[in-house]
């Protein structure tokens, strides 16, 4: 068998078994909201906002990189050009 699918196959009991076993219903308090889920689900979509959220921020800290080092370079051009 490829060990690919072997892992997929581990990954998804290991999935399965976290969401039999968090089957609870919580109720979560924001501000003025009431939310009552599964905290199996609750703890999913913290993941998934966690996840969004660094993408997001390594995506905005790999812009700000790039446009400090397209600043940097014409400068060296120019010193190079001019000696």
């Amino acid at each position: 068998m490829n060990a690919k699918l072997i892992v997929g196959i581990v990954l998804a009991a290991l999935v399965a078994v976290f969401l039999v076993q968090n089957v609870t219903v919580m109720e979560m308090r924001f501000l003025f909201w009431k939310l009552s889920m599964s905290r199996s689900i609750l703890m999913v979509l913290v993941l998934m906002a966690g996840i969004i959220l660094g993408w997001l921020l390594h995506g905005s800290f790999s812009r700000r990189k790039s446009r400090t080092r397209d600043q940097q370079v014409p400068e060296q051009v120019t010193h190079d050009i001019a000696e």
